[in-house]
């Protein structure tokens, strides 16, 4: 994509970029005289993702190949705008860009030199390729809003929901809702959502009925995994929330499949470039594969979102110095960041759990962070992890997690001096099988504060300087359990 356009005024013309002439009505909308359909156009929906002070990633996918422009501005100047009976261009714009198939016709749209803590409102136009000699207007296919972060000096509150395991064990999209609970996420009104993992369960069939057809099959190849997160697209509640809310996504073991560690599953590339088609994330020009990343939100919130699949050591590797669930540059830069960072709360997000067993009778080998009784598992590196905590004396430090299918509350005490050292926090499924509780294990002695199954569920937090405010909440919108944590000095 070319680098965005910058305006230092507005422009008042009569007609839009690909010829077509949209007039802004009193009520905000656009009119145009095209008779194609913009939704039509965008059959998947939007989503805003990777949000920082000065960026966001915006992603579309058309249904073939189409021209695609991207205008955005401050909520206020496209207040303005409404009040006005002429063509008014937003002050920023990107250049047209064309999908293509070799990326599935999708694209994610970096929306660059933005304002801390500011409400923008953007527009995406669409003309479908084959029709681009003849000039059609290009529809104002969707609009939609998002709030940049504040800059890492300024305190300010926020609100935000996490949750995984969508669409598993054959409890996929069901009418055209699909999955109902993205609109109880969405009533809360969350100021982005982490979505840990397990976007897709490529391992698994979605027989129809009673789910709607179109994945009833398993994914091994780029094709066929571009065509589960299509699927998951299909649901309205989901493409109604991500045009509302933004979000920060990680994988877990399903989006290849189950158990996989990185390095040794021959599927993982094109699941992973399945994954980077369909999802905002912003990784680094020199490391393009690279999914772990950091979002500071204001002076309060520090957020270290892990890759626990990309690097690991094989799960039935015997533990010890030599085996690694991150490795060592994720390592090295979560243990840097910990102890460089200011915030008042330091929010570890890892998709599997820090001390529940998470085996697969199938499979050899502890899969989460626990160790088994076959003396596998990742306990050294986790304890290389609480090590520096402990020596830096570290505080207000959580952990948020999921995988496991069940809602977790533990406080960890593990140099035993009867003061927690730091929290856990693990909930789901989404829509999936409900897992079974069972014991903790105990190497980093935890206290359990709640454990509970059976019901669909996300978490859902409110974050001041002061207080890190959790609520379990099931898909009827009832809160299961909520806990308080102040902050301490």
């Amino acid at each position: 994509m070319r680098r965005s356009s910058r305006f230092l005024g507005w422009f008042m013309l009569s007609s839009f970029l690909f010829g077509c002439t949209a007039l802004f009505s009193e009520s905000g909308g656009v009119r145009s005289s095209s008779p194609v359909s913009g939704s039509d156009l965008l059959p998947q929906g939007v989503a805003v993702g990777d949000v920082s002070s000065q960026r966001a990633i915006l992603w579309l996918r058309t249904d073939g190949p189409a021209v695609v422009q991207v205008e955005w501005a401050p909520l206020s100047v496209w207040e303005r705008a409404s009040q006005l009976t002429t063509v008014v261009v937003p002050v920023s714009s990107t250049a047209s860009m064309t999908t293509t198939a070799e990326t599935d016709y999708t694209l994610s749209i970096p929306l660059e030199g933005l304002t801390p803590a500011t409400r923008y409102r953007y527009q995406v136009r669409v003309s479908a390729l084959e029709h681009t000699q003849g000039q059609p207007a290009a529809v104002p296919a969707i609009k939609g809003e998002f709030r940049t972060v504040p800059d890492d000096k300024t305190s300010a509150a926020v609100t935000f929901a996490w949750s995984g395991d969508l669409g598993g064990q054959k409890r996929c999209r069901q009418g055209a809702g699909g999955y109902p609970i993205f609109d109880v996420i969405r009533r809360e009104h969350p100021d982005f959502f982490l979505f840990l993992g397990d976007t897709i369960y490529g391992d698994d069939v979605c027989p129809s009925p009673p789910n709607e057809p179109g994945a009833d099959f398993k994914a091994t190849t780029l094709e066929t995994y571009r065509l589960r997160h299509r699927y998951q697209r299909g649901a309205e509640a989901l493409r109604r929330f991500l045009e509302t809310t933004p979000v920060y996504v990680i994988w877990d073991d399903h989006e290849v499949q189950n158990n996989f560690a990185g390095p040794y599953d021959g599927q993982m590339p094109a699941a992973r470039q399945a994954l980077r088609e369909y999802w905002p994330i912003f990784s680094p020009q020199d490391d393009p594969h690279r999914l772990y990343r950091r979002v500071r939100y204001g002076a309060d919130l520090d957020l270290f979102i892990l890759d626990t699949r990309q690097y690991r050591s094989r799960n039935s590797d015997p533990d010890g110095p030599d085996k690694t669930m991150l490795g060592s540059a994720q390592l090295t830069w979560l243990l840097d960041g910990l102890r460089t960072s200011t915030a008042t709360w330091k929010v570890i997000v890892t998709s599997v759990p820090l001390s529940i067993p998470k085996g697969d009778s199938r499979l050899p080998g502890n899969d989460g962070w626990a160790g088994g009784p076959d003396g596998t598992g990742f306990e050294r590196e986790r304890q290389v992890i609480v090590d520096t905590l402990l020596h830096h004396n570290m505080k207000n430090v959580v952990f948020l997690g999921g995988d496991v299918h069940l809602v977790q509350v533990s406080a960890y005490d593990p140099d035993r001096d009867g003061i927690t050292d730091f929290h856990e926090y693990v909930v789901g499924p989404l829509s999936a099988r409900p897992g079974i509780l069972m014991a903790t294990e105990e190497g980093l002695n935890p206290t359990r504060l709640f454990n509970d199954s059976n019901y669909y569920n996300f978490g859902l937090v409110r974050v001041t300087k002061d207080e890190f405010e959790v609520a379990v909440v099931d898909e009827t919108g009832s809160r299961r359990f909520s806990h308080v944590v102040a902050a301490q000095p």
